[in-house]
């Protein structure tokens, strides 16, 4: 009985709801005004909506045993729940602002956002040799910089690690031209060859190398997706086309028997 009811739809779409109206209560619990007036309902609302997680969460681990800790989306959840029941006093006060994670849980519970994570996921490896380059540009960019421009500019490139934010400022495009560029084509009038080069490596190809290896990590994941809904059709068509065999197998024995009667 246990198993059918978590595993029932009707649960999950319960659960989900509480995920959204918990997420609500967070976000409410940042207004003074709200926490004044209502502050003792959302906080007894809350407490209510987190026994519920704990109790779905020893329900599924009494169902699914040492099944449960073997599934990555199961350990994800245990811990987003674990991190609420932590005391949030004293030196662990910070652990208060971690209850919103709890709306994490929407991730398990959504399908396609599942598959949307599950995609960035599979990415990652991809992504870690775009970092690396990005890192490597990065280095050889910000050393140059601060040869060239950090005597007259120590705000901007006075050395390796104020280059590197400086630079990272001009990737994201971010105040780049009025803020930093232009100040510095003003004693250097040739300094668009060094950032304009810099920009189109940074900001338009590598980063696009980023959309790319998602992209395609999103793909397979939905191609692998539809290949094992194709598999489980093939599996119920297999089962159904031998009940269907073994029934015309009994139909034809029933009319073997009544043409031997007759």
């Amino acid at each position: 009985m246990l198993k059918s009811l978590i595993a029932d739809p009707r649960t999950e779409r319960a659960i989900m709801i509480l995920i959204v109206i918990n997420a609500i209560i967070l976000g409410l619990e940042t207004y003074p005004t709200v926490m004044a007036s209502h502050g003792a309902i959302l906080s007894w609302l809350d407490q209510a909506i987190l026994i519920v997680f704990v109790v779905e969460i020893l329900a599924r681990m009494t169902v699914q045993r040492a099944a449960f800790f073997r599934d990555a989306w199961n350990i994800f959840d245990f811990l987003v729940v674990a991190i609420a029941l932590i005391p949030a006093t004293g030196p662990l006060q910070v652990l208060r602002a971690l209850r919103i994670l709890r709306v994490l849980r929407l991730i398990t519970a959504v399908p396609s956002l599942k598959r949307v994570v599950g995609g960035l996921i599979s990415a990652l490896p991809g992504m870690g040799s775009v970092v690396a380059l990005l890192l490597l540009i990065f280095y050889v960019f910000a050393v140059m910089a601060t040869k060239l421009f950090g005597e007259d500019f120590p705000n901007y490139f006075g050395n390796l690690t104020a280059s590197i934010f400086t630079l990272f400022q001009i990737m994201t495009l971010e105040a780049w031209a009025d803020g930093i560029v232009r100040p510095v084509m003003d004693k250097y009038p040739y300094a668009w060859l060094f950032f304009i080069p810099y920009i189109v490596v940074t900001s338009f190809a590598v980063l696009n190398l980023f959309i790319g290896i998602v992209v395609s990590a999103m793909q397979s994941e939905h191609e692998a997706e539809q290949a094992e809904t194709r598999k489980i059709e093939k599996a119920e068509q297999a089962t159904l086309l031998g009940e269907l065999r073994a029934l015309r197998t009994e139909v034809s024995s029933l009319r073997g028997e009544l043409n031997a009667r007759k």
